[in-house]
């Protein structure tokens, strides 16, 4: 009997098509979380909003530990996991259970004290657990070292969004929804103006496709699209204004493509495509998250210093 042929693999998808999908993904994502946040229903507004917050920690964690053993190193996956799904339950039931804001107006900074806290007795249960470890001998300084940044990295940036919806005196909602709308133009308008008029390579070694003409539009659009967001939102985004505007719109640009590049690196150094298979062919949750991690802080920073000082 005659073999039959197997049918022939798929072509590979075009840059234009990765990024169209991964565009459309982090749209579908970030629309259910804003729908949750935006809800009229306490419930759905709080904790619906912590779990899908919970299952992106779990999912970029799990990807994260997956790189670092990739590249041959130890790390503490489960203990490493746990601890951000506490940090981040934790937080989020600190901060709402000193709401309304108007009865505790020292939130920030004490739920700032209280995640440290939390970090602080992360770090010894690591320590302890290395000291427990009849495993990895010789390579506790690595296991405590990439577990550590695992939980830096992943749960505890994401850990910003949740105080910055939650900071007293704003509606938290539409911080959180401008700097997520205004960090994706941003990367919008990087591809964009690179894949047209891209000549010049900013870090080759890293990523090969990021070009400095790329890195201006980034500035450019990320600009543009802060002042205008600004402009349409009024006064729910209670002490922006056009200067703040253009600050941030430069400041969350510039931020999202280092992060961009800061998981490039990850992902050269593990040898690895794309961060993870949660998204067939187009790469993994810290795919489309690389962009909003550092922006996430560098927003409630501007957010507690400058706009509400």
């Amino acid at each position: 009997m005659a073999d039959i042929p197997s049918p022939a693999a798929p072509p590979p998808l075009s840059k234009i098509q990765i990024f169209a999908r991964r565009l459309f993904s982090t749209v579908l994502l970030w629309s259910i979380v804003l729908t949750a946040i935006f809800s009229g229903t306490t419930f759905v507004r709080e904790y619906v909003f912590l779990a899908l917050m919970v299952l992106l920690a779990f999912t970029g964690l799990l990807e994260f530990y997956g790189m670092v053993e990739k590249r041959g190193l130890v790390c503490f996956r489960s203990w490493g996991i746990a601890n951000g799904i506490v940090l981040m339950v934790a937080t989020f039931y600190y901060v709402t259970i000193h709401q309304p804001a108007e009865k505790f107006s020292g939130m920030p900074s004490r739920a700032n004290d209280f995640e440290t806290g939390i970090l602080i007795l992360f770090v010894l249960g690591l320590c302890v657990r290395e000291f427990a470890s009849k495993k990895n001998q010789g390579v506790g300084l690595t296991a405590i070292s990439t577990t550590l940044l695992g939980l830096m990295y992943v749960p505890w940036l994401l850990n910003f969004i949740q105080k910055i919806n939650f900071f007293p005196g704003v509606d938290g909602r539409f911080y959180v929804l401008y700097f997520i709308v205004v960090t994706k133009f941003s990367d919008l308008g990087a591809y964009c103006t690179g894949s047209l008029i891209g000549r010049h390579k900013m870090i080759p070694r890293i990523s090969p496709g990021k070009t400095w003409e790329g890195f201006a539009g980034a500035i450019v659009v990320s600009t543009g699209t802060s002042v205008l967001f600004a402009k349409l939102a009024g006064s729910s985004l209670a002490g922006m204004n056009t200067f703040h505007a253009v600050v941030l719109g430069v400041i969350l640009s510039v931020a999202a493509v280092i992060g961009d590049l800061i998981e490039s690196l990850f992902k050269r150094e593990a040898g690895v495509k794309d961060s993870g298979k949660f998204f067939p062919g187009i790469g993994g949750i810290l795919d489309l998250l690389d962009s909003l991690l550092f922006n996430a802080p560098l927003m409630y920073l501007y957010l507690r210093h400058v706009i509400t000082h």
